[in-house]
């Protein structure tokens, strides 16, 4: 198979990628077990896609049950390099109303029951996060949306998002305490997907699709999944023309990022040194460092 470099995570209400051409469904078997659903490949005008489910194309996983490990792997096999993550999120800001669209740049994992990284085993890594958005791929995100010129919605970059654990959606005091944090929105998904991604090199922006303004504005009710899922049935036609045209785009010229390096300076143990068997597990992490 050739390589695919570009991939696409889907969210809540996007499960599939329109315009994909070619298509082929793989399943990978991967040493963290499978991944959320096939990953569907081909191409979009001729550049080579894999487009993934993250909650199964039947809304079937919950956040804290997404095989995060196994999603990025099988990816990262594919050969991806930039990987786009399409969210649902909430709002903490007036200016952020339902129906906009959201370039965070920061995260706050306030997750409790997730794996977070690849290593252990016999294997270290400390890959740097500081900046776990790369500001190159966002970039061709921010560009790709003024490409498509549109007319009802609005795209605000940089932000901190907020993953809490879910499944349930914030209470009152802790939308409040998000606020006073000076975070932009919050979801359930992207942590520790965008740790996993750096440590696999991946190049990793998110595409936030706001739904609501989750508890705290006094003007909307509480958020609920039929408010949430009704918004992102809007936002999605605007989302899939924006996915394209950053393809077209990163096909055209894919940037250089600094996560393509991230474990040169990350991986402490030397692969020759790990245990053979958790050396073959990270093979495709590590390929270029044995």
């Amino acid at each position: 198979m050739d390589k695919i470099r570009i991939g696409i995570i889907g969210g809540s209400g996007l499960y599939r990628m329109e315009g994909l051409e070619n298509i082929r469904e793989v399943e990978i078997d991967t040493p963290f077990g499978k991944p959320s659903d096939a990953i569907a490949t081909g191409t979009i005008e001729g550049v080579p896609v894999a487009f993934l489910a993250r909650h199964g194309r039947s809304h079937s996983v919950l956040p804290g049950g997404i095989p995060y490990r196994a999603n990025i792997w099988a990816l990262k096999s594919l050969g991806v390099d930039y990987l786009v993550s399409v969210s649902a999120v909430g709002s903490f800001r007036e200016e952020l109303a339902p129906r906009h669209m959201v370039l965070p740049d920061q995260f706050i994992d306030l997750t409790r029951h997730r794996v977070g990284t690849f290593f252990g085993e016999g294997a270290v890594a400390h890959v740097g996060l500081s900046h776990p958005v790369c500001a190159a791929l966002s970039e061709v995100l921010g560009a790709a949306f003024a490409d498509c010129a549109f007319s009802d919605t609005v795209l605000h970059r940089g932000g901190t998002y907020v993953c809490i654990e879910g499944p349930q959606f914030s209470t009152y005091a802790e939308s409040q305490l998000y606020r006073s944090w000076g975070a932009s929105v919050v979801g359930m998904t992207n942590m520790p997907e965008a740790r996993l991604a750096r440590e696999a090199e991946i190049a990793y922006a998110t595409l936030a699709l706001v739904t609501d303004y989750d508890c705290w504005h006094p003007g909307h009710e509480a958020v609920t999944a039929e408010i949430a899922l009704g918004n992102l049935a809007h936002n999605a036609a605007n989302a899939q023309n924006l996915l394209r045209a950053a393809i077209r785009r990163l096909g055209a010229e894919a940037p250089l990022s600094k996560a393509h390096s991230a474990l040169a300076a990350g991986l402490v143990t030397r692969p020759a040194a790990m245990p053979a068997a958790t050396r073959e597990k990270l093979m495709p992490l590590i390929a270029k460092y044995c």
